[in-house]
């Protein structure tokens, strides 16, 4: 019988499934808005929330903990400098999931997750091919 088991497996093993989920936490983090698949946004909301509750508390030892799980020390500490300090009047509800259509290819429902109150600024942040000086000269001037 499958009695008592919550969660999604998505045809992934379970450490494969902590690593996808701890990935998505830190792009969630830190461009505060990503799209995924409708069954993963809901499965990633709990995981996210904790985290910001870790953010909102503070101290050494929920830091570890963050840590632990997302294993980018920079992004926890936008999680604890900037997020936590954003929801501390919130209890609970730090993210939405929106629906977003289907995928073309396999009709895979897809779904934008955010947080409530984001930064509009925070998207694409940090994302794609960082240049030197002396690259972007050369890209600027082919």
């Amino acid at each position: 019988m499958y009695h008592g088991n919550a969660h999604r497996r998505f045809g992934r093993t379970h450490e494969h499934r902590k690593a996808m989920f701890a990935n998505m936490c830190q792009a969630l983090i830190k461009h505060e808005q990503i799209v995924t698949t409708l069954p993963k946004a809901k499965d990633l909301r709990p995981v996210v929330e904790k985290l910001v509750t870790l953010g909102k508390r503070g101290d050494l030892h929920a830091r570890r903990q963050a840590i632990a799980q997302i294993k980018d020390v920079a992004l926890v500490g936008k999680l604890f400098a900037v997020l936590g300090p954003r929801y501390k009047e919130r209890h609970g509800g730090y993210t939405r999931v929106l629906k977003a259509g289907f995928r073309y290819g396999d009709n895979a429902p897809m779904a934008v997750i955010e947080f409530v109150d984001r930064d509009v600024d925070a998207k694409g942040k940090d994302s794609g091919p960082v240049f030197g000086a002396d690259q972007d000269e050369a890209a600027l001037a082919s």
